[in-house]
């Protein structure tokens, strides 16, 4: 994994609140190139153990509803590239085009398959091609769509220093995100969009940031341990 001398980072990212975390981080480069090493290896070989599991849920998602397997995304990972997540679809073909990119509880654009799959963290798996690419990690900040990322805030912008995750304590901490949104919006006449902007994407943040402030191998592995045990419970 290529760390970028701070010359090169672009403008956006580089910003006088973002230089101690880049400083932090470059001097765990070697953890960083580790990181990617395990990433890569962890990658290959859960691909080929659940590609059986994959199919199945491959079928499972066309029969039940009309549209793709897979739900196809652009977002934005290190350096504020973007590019195309993969996840198995778990809304009705178009959704995007009929909501915003955020859900609620109970939004009735979810499949009865796809409601399944969230429940699980099914719906993920695909991810494991974007680790694979290069374009993810297995514990990051969650990637955004390019709305939110324009939303951030220039010390958010420290986020963009490594590529997006799969998983993170974030993710975690917020696993009933649906819950959270629909107890804001019970609250006042805001939209989805703007609920999350103002309300719950700083409260991520401040897991994102403490991330970037202790990163090590170590402390992925734990994360990626305690998101199983999150799952199953």
């Amino acid at each position: 994994m290529y760390f970028k001398q701070w010359e090169e980072l672009p403008e956006a990212i580089r910003r006088d609140s973002v230089k101690p975390y880049y400083d932090y981080l470059m001097k765990r480069r070697s953890s960083i190139r580790a990181k990617r090493v395990l990433d890569l290896v962890l990658a290959i070989i859960l691909t080929v153990l659940l590609s059986p599991v994959m199919f199945i849920l491959a079928v499972c998602i066309k029969l039940d509803s009309k549209g793709p397997v897979f739900f196809r995304q652009e977002r934005i990972t290190q350096y504020g590239r973007s590019y195309r997540i993969f996840k198995f679809r778990t809304m009705v073909a178009g959704a995007d085009k009929k909501g915003p990119a955020i859900t609620q509880s109970g939004d009735s654009r979810i499949t009865r398959m796809g409601n399944l799959l969230r429940k699980c963290r099914l719906d993920e798996l695909p991810q494991l091609l974007n680790v694979i690419l290069g374009d993810m990690s297995f514990v990051g900040t969650r990637p955004e769509v390019k709305k939110y990322v324009d939303a951030y805030t220039d010390e958010m912008m420290a986020t963009l220093l490594l590529p997006a995750g799969i998983t993170s304590r974030t993710s975690i901490a917020y696993k009933d995100e649906d819950e959270v949104m629909a107890s804001y919006l019970r609250e006042g006449n805001e939209s989805v969009d703007e609920v999350y902007i103002r309300h719950i994407l700083p409260e991520k943040m401040k897991y994102n940031l403490q991330y970037l402030k202790s990163f090590s191998v170590w402390g992925d592995l734990k994360v990626m341990i305690d998101t199983v045990i999150a799952v199953l419970r």
